[in-house]
């Protein structure tokens, strides 16, 4: 029963999501009159041809009509907002994106679905690399750090840890400049070399070394605050009383970090875990911009620059229900690793 209400609980909430950034794609319909003061100013400059300018008046007012009234149903100005966007949330639920309004795929199609698709691989590529460097070297080196607290790399690792205030893409830019700029030892940004490289092994090095500055900006960008905020996480457990009398009992350092200071800590780390993997979904908006990386965060860019509400709701769609599966199994994972979480907060029932 737990589940269940849970279940539906998650699903409820990615209903309101889901309608809350149609509301927002949209400025609440104001959208609707941007639109069509864009489709005026594009119909009258179709108007503005030679030959249609001598055309009589009436002729000229009959094919603005026209156009204005067969662009206006094209961007689907002809029904009132709240119906396209009751159409839009049920789209989205559904996961039936239908057809985007401006954006389209590198094949030239308009289905959402296609373009998602398309630029899926590479944003995982890029971000799944990223984080995954990014999380497995934090957890090393801070594990590392608790062990030797006060010493002059802990010492140093808490002095940097404010350099990762700014992005990844402010880092992005310094190191173009040094290394593709200056240094010429790197490319400024894309995906493979262009022409690109007749052979495979060719092709694959071209998009490692393209991938090298975006990477490695993630990674500068948020390696020192992840590190200290692990360390001092480690740091909490270490100071625990089960593990002063595991260290008087003579056991090694090894086996009290892996029975006493990593394993109770297993949640939290299987969470931020779990939600770096569906953050890979969205990729980095900006810092694809930036190195020109051809991702999702790229085409949520120019979605968003053309007000394409079809496209930024199919990815907002599937980021929010890939959300919901895992706080979902998170529960479930929770009670395997943890038998305390068993105990719901209601009169002690289990899951």
């Amino acid at each position: 029963m737990y589940t269940l209400v849970r279940g539906l609980l998650l699903f409820f909430t990615v209903v309101v999501a889901v309608w809350l950034i149609i509301l927002i794609a949209n400025l609440g319909g104001a959208m609707d009159k941007i639109i069509e003061s864009q489709i005026k100013e594009q119909v009258g400059l179709r108007l503005m041809d030679p030959y249609i300018q001598q055309l009589p008046e009436a002729e000229r007012r009959r094919l603005y009509e026209e156009q204005l009234e067969i662009l206006r149903r094209e961007y689907g100005l002809d029904r009132p907002f709240i119906e396209r966007a009751v159409r839009y949330l049920l789209n989205g639920i559904t996961l039936n994106f239908g057809y985007a309004e401006k954006v389209s795929s590198d094949t030239g199609s308009r289905q959402v679905r296609l373009i998602l698709l398309e630029r899926l691989p590479h944003t995982l590529l890029l971000w799944g690399t990223a984080q995954f460097l990014l999380f497995f070297l934090s957890v090393f080196v801070a594990l590392m750090l608790s062990r030797r607290y006060g010493s002059m790399w802990d010492r140093l690792v808490v002095a940097l840890a404010p350099t990762s205030a700014p992005p990844a893409w402010f880092y992005g830019i310094i190191l173009i400049l040094i290394f593709a700029s200056l240094l010429r030892v790197l490319p400024y940004g894309g995906f493979v070399d262009a022409p690109p490289p007749p052979t495979r092994l060719g092709y694959v090095l071209s998009v490692l070394k393209h991938m090298i500055l975006p990477v490695l900006s993630v990674i500068v960008g948020a390696i020192f605050a992840s590190i200290y905020s692990w360390r001092t996480f480690f740091l909490i457990y270490s100071s625990e009383d089960y593990v002063e009398l595991a260290r008087a009992k003579g056991l090694t350092g090894r086996a009290i970090e892996r029975r006493y200071i990593l394993r109770p800590t297993l949640p939290p780390i299987v969470t931020n875990f779990a939600l770096m993997l569906i953050s890979v979904w969205m990729g980095g908006i900006i810092t694809e911009t930036v190195f020109a990386w051809p991702g999702l965060g790229r085409m949520l860019y120019e979605a968003i620059g053309h007000n394409d509400t079809p496209v930024i709701v199919g990815a907002n769609a599937i980021y929010g229900y890939l959300l919901a599966l895992s706080v979902f199994l998170l529960d479930i994972v929770y009670a395997a690793l943890d038998p305390r979480v068993r105990v719901g907060a209601t009169g002690g029932q289990r899951l």
